[in-house]
């Protein structure tokens, strides 16, 4: 049996963990693995090698993905998936693994409606958006890359007597947000699904400012797009110079966290358990309550990811 691996779309830490595990798995199980480069250019252009195991050393600890990634719109187009298949079929490859977000899952399922080339979609973005999985790879790294900056940038407020707006990406999903105000202490948080009312955060700042408050931290989600008006609304309504910091593409990269390396092996096996004993998949793998499912990709691009209902309770405070 011939498998191969390839990464998708953004990038995130707990990829090449991923790929390591893959690679030395297959081996272990008598199956030949295949490393695709490039995502689904590699795909179509023949970016394909059989993996050895001097190809996944000393990756464990990298952020980012050794096989690199892509955004492809010549994926779309039928005869460049004829082409990729090709590319497959003089491999004998009839089963891949992807690490993605939906729209890589729905790519495959196209390629996977056209030429029947099973596939198992591992959720890997720092955003944490994609239905039907509690958790995404990469998510705590980024977590703890916010936390770092967040806990940095708190020095530099406490000395100026500042607020710092901080921005965090995830695209319309403001998870990286919430759960960063809440485990960094932050007096504010502004994310797509809460409401806020900045009378009533005013008020409770002001009063804080006058019993002694000299700085304060906001962190807003990019997909809320208040980074800017929450900025000027510390300046001239609770009184405190502001400053923005988006801290961007930083939060996709670093040295994968013990609880993403480990997670990251998680998924690798069960992808290969479900591709080694059924056919006909494509399914992405799901974590949900702790333990790991699959699911197939049409309920995964139909629907919604929503924040668990606890934690923006918990965030209300922050927000009201």
């Amino acid at each position: 049996m011939n498998i191969a691996i390839f990464t998708s779309g953004g990038d995130c830490s707990g990829m090449n963990p991923a790929i390591k595990t893959f690679v030395e798995e297959c081996y272990m199980r008598d199956i030949t693995p295949y490393l695709i480069y490039d995502g689904l250019e590699g795909l179509i252009d023949d970016s394909i090698k059989k993996a050895e195991h001097s190809d996944v050393s000393r990756i464990i600890y990298r952020g980012g993905t050794v096989l690199r990634s892509s955004r492809s719109k010549r994926f779309f187009e039928k005869e460049y998936r004829v082409q990729a298949y090709e590319n497959l079929k003089r491999k004998d490859i009839k089963k891949l693994i992807v690490l993605g977000g939906d729209g890589s899952f729905r790519a495959l399922d196209t390629f996977y409606n056209d030429f029947g080339i099973d596939f198992i979609g591992i959720p890997s973005t720092i955003d944490n958006d994609i239905y039907g999985t509690d958790y995404c790879l990469g998510v705590d790294t980024a977590l703890n890359v916010i936390r770092r900056a967040i806990d940095e940038i708190r020095d530099t407020a406490a000395s100026f007597k500042r607020a710092f707006v901080i921005e965090t990406m995830g695209r319309d999903c403001g998870y990286l947000a919430l759960v960063s105000a809440l485990t960094c202490g932050a007096e504010v948080c502004i994310i797509p699904e809460l409401e806020f009312d900045l009378q009533t955060l005013g008020e409770r700042l002001k009063k804080e400012v006058q019993e002694g408050r000299n700085y304060a931290i906001a962190i807003t989600a990019e997909g809320s797009n208040m980074s800017e008006k929450i900025e000027a609304w510390f300046e001239t309504e609770i009184g405190l110079e502001s400053r923005i910091s988006k801290l961007g593409h930083i939060q996709r990269g670093g040295n994968p966290t013990v609880f993403d390396r480990l997670i990251a092996s998680e998924f690798v096996i069960n992808a290969l358990d479900r591709l080694s004993q059924t056919a006909n998949n494509h399914h992405a793998i799901v974590y949900t309550n702790g333990s790991f499912d699959f699911t197939d990709i049409d309920t995964v691009s139909s629907g919604t990811y929503t924040i668990k209902p606890q934690l923006l309770k918990m965030g209300q405070a922050l927000c009201r």
